[in-house]
């Protein structure tokens, strides 16, 4: 009788995972997840020195996990699972009031600041164009207050004071702008880049570092472009069941506007606007085309001045609402250029330069120093 209680149980978990390997044996291997947003493991080459260095049982461990039948419907119900628990959080990302996913902050310590401080200043003193420092604070600092009691999340405030107060350049504060309008749809729920609202409010704020007077909402036209933009947060959280967000542009493009990408040596003649990546799993790439070494937009308005973003990503969603107020505006992604700023400042005649950045992408960006150069 025990022998045939154990056998209703070994049986149907034994067909189960016989049923399991064999679909997963003989699927075809994916090589993109479009929910985590990454590629996934395929299945490794063999080789003796493979086996005996360990690299193959490594890649092997990660091709079945990365393979394995249904990945993504598992991924969200163990997500579901432990949040039926009381936890709301899965690989640092919580699920918090209106489906909003925030991932806390953590500072460094005062010394990375100071250093990094110190980079912004010697930028300003390596060149003869004014220099303003923009740092955004993310979702984590305006909706701190959601996430979960007892969970670490330090004031980007206190590190914005910190780093204007040390790099002892003008200063923008976008996050007092920001603050005041908290009630508006200012960042994705899905992803931590701020809406084309959010950017808005910045490009309000910082008009009085850049000395341009900004024009007001009501002179935008709202349109939405997409309703089914899942982002960054949403890839990595494993909440995969809370509804998209919307992607929405208040400015159209110009017809005298002329993009170039500098991602080689040869310009490409790029768009504000890039429709194709919206049936696309990075529906961010809409702006802008995404990330590039080098962007050099003319605006039309040659008398106007020239102004040089060093910026993060955050700055392809901001640049519509400038386009009124500068002749010719650069921008530099330091993950990819590597040539010297000053001599670009130099040689390209920059009248203003703006160092504009996410909070947690100044702390973090192994690529600042470039900017001494």
């Amino acid at each position: 009788m025990e022998k045939r209680k154990n056998l209703l149980v070994i049986l149907p978990f034994c067909l189960f995972i016989t049923v399991f390997f064999l679909w997963a044996l003989l699927l075809p291997d994916r090589e993109f997840s479009p929910r985590e947003n990454r590629y996934l493991q395929t299945c490794p080459s063999f080789s003796f020195e493979k086996l005996f260095n360990g690299s193959f049982t490594k890649d092997f461990e990660a091709y079945c996990s990365d393979q394995f039948a249904l990945r993504e419907r598992w991924i969200e119900l163990k997500a579901a699972l432990e949040l039926g628990q009381g936890k709301r959080e899965n690989n640092g990302i919580f699920l918090c009031r209106d489906d909003r996913l925030i991932e806390a902050f953590f500072a460094p310590d005062g010394d990375e600041l100071e250093r990094r401080s110190a980079m912004v200043k010697r930028l300003a003193d390596n060149v003869e164009a004014p220099v303003t420092l923009a740092l955004i604070p993310t979702s984590a600092e305006l909706y701190g207050e959601q996430l979960p009691e007892g969970v670490v999340n330090d004031s980007q405030q206190a590190v914005i004071d910190s780093v204007y107060t040390q790099a002892a350049v003008s200063g923008a504060d976008i996050a007092s702008s920001l603050r005041i309008h908290d009630e508006e749809d200012l960042f994705y729920r899905t992803d931590h880049h701020w809406t084309s609202l959010g950017a808005f409010r910045a490009y309000e704020r910082l008009g009085n570092a850049l000395g341009y007077s900004p024009l007001p909402l009501e002179s935008f036209s709202p349109q939405i472009v997409s309703d089914s933009f899942c982002g960054t947060a949403y890839s990595s959280s494993g909440f995969f069941w809370i509804k998209p967000d919307r992607i929405e542009t208040l400015v159209r493009e110009p017809e005298n506007l002329l993009i170039r990408r500098f991602e080689s040596q040869e310009p490409v003649y790029g768009k504000l606007y890039f429709d194709e990546y919206l049936s696309t799993k990075d529906q961010y790439r809409f702006f802008l085309g995404g990330n590039a070494p080098r962007v050099v937009i003319d605006t039309g308005n040659p008398d106007a001045p020239s102004l040089l973003l060093i910026r993060d990503s955050f700055a392809d969603s901001l640049v519509p609402f400038l386009l009124s107020h500068f002749g010719r505006i650069h921008l530099l992604d330091l993950r990819y250029y590597r040539d010297s700023v000053s001599d670009y400042v130099q040689e390209n005649r920059i009248d203003q330069v703006c160092v504009l950045y996410s909070v947690s992408d100044f702390c973090t960006d192994s690529n600042l120093a470039l900017m001494t150069g």
